[in-house]
């Protein structure tokens, strides 16, 4: 009897920590991802924060867009709320710049203090891993979308999970968006 019921709380524990990875494969905390400079940044640094993830370009009708972000990050960095940026070139090729002249780019132009990665592909073949999940619903448990232009806006929960995808040309303190940051 202690045999099965030893065994019966195996089996168990084992669903329990299955049900927990599978739960984790829907948070962006399974990714690592590389800054700007060239330093892995873990997002699962970012847990207990709700996050802005956008698709960024310096050479695009909507780059002014930095100033707004930078100014939203400036508002509401204190409370739990992080913009990290990923510059992409897939876009009519409105990033053509190394991550150098691209953090240069951000922080002279526009002040940009929120992370900065490394420039990526936000569609097609090379698509970045961590956008394959902010894209595909079987991925992420939300739902299916295409980056359609530069600076969509992808808002992820406290716990991960991505909870709205904002349209490109819907500016960063949109009302909307500002609701999700203060509810």
């Amino acid at each position: 009897m202690t045999r099965i019921i030893f065994i019966i709380t195996l089996c168990i524990s084992f669903m329990e920590n299955l049900q927990a990875q599978q739960n984790n494969d829907k948070t962006i905390y399974q990714f690592t991802v590389t800054d700007i400079s060239g330093k892995e940044f873990p997002m699962v640094s970012l847990k207990g924060k709700k996050v802005m993830i956008v698709n960024t370009a310096s050479k695009c009708g909507l780059t002014p867009q930095y100033e707004q972000l930078e100014a939203l990050y400036q508002k509401y960095k204190d409370r739990d709320f992080i913009i990290v940026g990923f510059p992409a070139n897939n876009f009519l090729k409105q990033e053509p710049g190394s991550n150098d002249e691209i953090a240069s780019f951000c922080k002279i132009n526009y002040g940009v203090t929120f992370p900065m990665m490394s420039k990526i592909s936000v569609k097609g073949k090379d698509m970045h891993p961590l956008y394959q999940f902010l894209t595909q619903k079987s991925k992420n448990g939300f739902e299916d979308s295409k980056v359609s232009w530069n600076f969509q806006k992808y808002l992820i929960g406290k716990d991960g999970k991505l909870e709205k995808i904002i349209d490109p040309k819907t500016l960063p303190n949109d009302p909307s968006v500002i609701e999700w940051i203060e509810k």
